[in-house]
This record gives C-alpha cells, structure tokens and sequence, in this order.
C-alpha cells in the first residue's frame, strides 16, 4: 500500500486558543500577535466547542461602525452593536459551532476535502475524546505539494513500483518535472498500467501522471496481438 502524508505530521502543536468567556478584544490581540487568522475555542476539558476567525470578529466591529456611523445596509438579521456591548461579546457568543475538526491519523487528502467541502481554513486536530492536540491550516496542507522532484520520484519507485506492484526498480523509468510524473516502460497487462497510473496519481505531492506505458499481453494474447489460444490475430475479418 503507498503511505500518504498524515495530518499529524503537518499539524502545529502548540495551539493559540481561547475559552468561551473569552473577551472580544483579547481575542482580537492574539490573532494578531501570533499573525493567525483563526483559533479554536475549548471547554474546561480542552474539548473543542467552536472556532473564531478574523470574519467572525470583522462582522461584530462592522456592526458597531455602523451604531457609530449610522448603518450603510438594512435586512433581516443586520443590526448594530454599541461599544458596550461588542466589549462585552465574548469568544462563546463569536464563535462558529460546532467546530470542524479531523483526527491526526487522517491522510492530508481527506483534510483538504473537508476543508473545501466545509469552506474552512483551519482544522483543529483531536483525539478521540475531541480533545485539542493540533490545528492544521491549508497552508500546512499546500506544503505537501512542494516536495521535491527527486524525493517524489523515490517515493513513486520504492511504494508504487517496488512496494506495491512487485517489480524491479528500474521495471519501470520515472520522470518527474514540477510535480508531473511520468512513466514509461513496458507491463504485462494493461490492467497493471491502469493500477501502476492511479497509485503514481494518488502519491502526496503528485501533480499530474503521464504514462507512456505499454502492455506485453492482457493473459490471452502475446505483444504482437495474436491469440495464442486459435493461432489466430484478435481481430475478426470483415
């Protein structure tokens, strides 16, 4: 089986957080002394119960701008804040719940889906009590996809071609240019291409897979196309 990339091994360990109590200004100053633009809010038994992120706080200061300024929109759900109460607003009524998490022994593919599906930036990482043990952002998750030519090549022969399909190491000749692997050589079936191309495409840090593969047989015809069974070549005469 090829390995794939866990999120605990990308994650951050030491994680800025919050409690629920949390006030709106303190809050807002360790996003920005940390330069982070999101963090997890936990209970007493650091379970995580939600997430605050720089939208979250950018919507409360917009409603009290606009109790100072007059409102620029009107609607359902829009309203305005006074000073007093955006400072009494804390962490528990900011933030988004419940909170999207992932485990750490999930692969960085699985991460990045749900990231897309649940339109997040950051996922807390957590045990199996949901209790905080990371957070992984997608920049953590982009960084995979800048491993170097020569490591994704040695990772496509020693998991795909040698690990998994059984073969030589020079079975098969792996090029990699930008994260685009491609692959050249001959197989014995073409369903060994159709695995060998799927394992390259699924390998972390894999851009784009090319095979320029050939098959010696698919089990009942030799390279040349003749059915060995009838003597005969596989194709019918009009």
């Amino acid at each position: 089986m090829t390995k794939h990339s866990k999120v605990g091994g990308l994650m951050t360990g030491e994680v800025v957080s919050a409690l629920p109590s949390t006030p709106f200004k303190e809050v807002a100053k360790r996003l920005a002394e940390h330069d982070i633009s999101g963090l997890p809010v936990l209970d007493e038994d650091d379970r995580v119960v939600g997430v605050v992120s720089e939208t979250d706080l950018l919507v409360r200061q917009a409603l009290f701008a606009d109790s100072v300024h007059g409102p620029r929109q009107s609607g359902p759900g829009i309203g305005t804040v006074s000073r007093d109460e955006r400072d009494a607003i804390t962490a528990g009524r900011l933030m988004s719940a419940p909170a999207v998490t992932v485990h750490a022994d999930e692969t960085v593919a699985a991460a990045a889906r749900t990231m897309l599906r649940r339109c997040v930036d950051r996922l807390p990482v957590v045990d199996d009590e949901d209790r905080l043990v990371g957070i992984v952002t997608r920049r953590d998750l982009l960084r995979v996809f800048l491993r170097p030519d020569p490591e994704i090549r040695l990772r496509v022969i020693e998991e795909v071609v040698v690990d998994t399909m059984g073969l030589a190491p020079d079975a098969v000749a792996v090029h990699v240019v930008d994260g685009r692997v491609t692959l050249e050589g001959a197989l014995e079936t073409p369903a060994q291409i159709l695995v060998m191309k799927k394992l390259a495409e699924q390998m972390d840090g894999v851009v784009a897979v090319t095979d320029r593969l050939t098959a010696r047989g698919d089990g009942s015809r030799s390279a040349g196309g003749i059915d060995e069974r009838s003597g005969s070549s596989g194709f019918r005469s009009a």
